[in-house]
């Protein structure tokens, strides 16, 4: 087996996904049990000749369920972090398939970041000869700061340059 060569030496590899608080399973039980309380509760209106209210219900079911269709539609999206000896590379994913890619050399590398006193950071821009991307903002602002205190080490480290050894 070839050991891959010191300048491709992945110093740092993140996929950062949005975080979601229910899995596909949790939802469908979820769905399920707000369908039953909703037929339960409209039973009484349409015994009392009020069947629009079940209707509506209903609705309420339907609208629930495509909210959270889309939003897990939405989580599909996703960015992908390496960072190399010689590469900072940071490649966009929408929820819809389209990718962006962005390449930076570490060694012209700032990290700025956008901090509110009580919440945390709030934006994490990666800063290089005038360009500027923003990152990590599907994280929220503790696992955005401990992104950033990892790919601040990384790049430390790309800045000395590959190891051989």
């Amino acid at each position: 087996m070839l050991d891959e060569h010191p300048s491709e030496e992945r110093l740092l590899e993140r996929r950062l996904v949005p975080h979601r608080s229910l899995s596909q399973g949790q939802f469908r039980l979820f769905i399920g049990l707000f369908a039953a309380g909703c037929f339960i509760s409209s039973l009484p209106f349409l015994i009392l000749g009020a069947w629009p209210v079940a209707g509506f219900m209903g609705l309420d079911v339907a609208i629930l369920w495509f909210a959270f269709r889309m939003n897990f539609r939405a989580a599909r999206a996703y960015e992908l972090v390496r960072v190399t000896p010689i590469d900072l590379s940071v490649e966009k994913v929408s929820a819809r398939g389209r990718r962006r890619a962005w390449h930076f050399s570490p060694s012209f590398v700032r990290l700025e970041s956008r901090e509110i006193e009580d919440f945390g950071i709030v934006q994490l821009d990666v800063v290089s000869r005038g360009r500027r991307l923003g990152i990590a903002d599907c994280l929220g602002p503790a696992e955005k700061a401990d992104f950033a205190r990892d790919l601040d080490r990384a790049l430390t480290q790309a800045k000395r340059g590959p190891r051989f050894s």
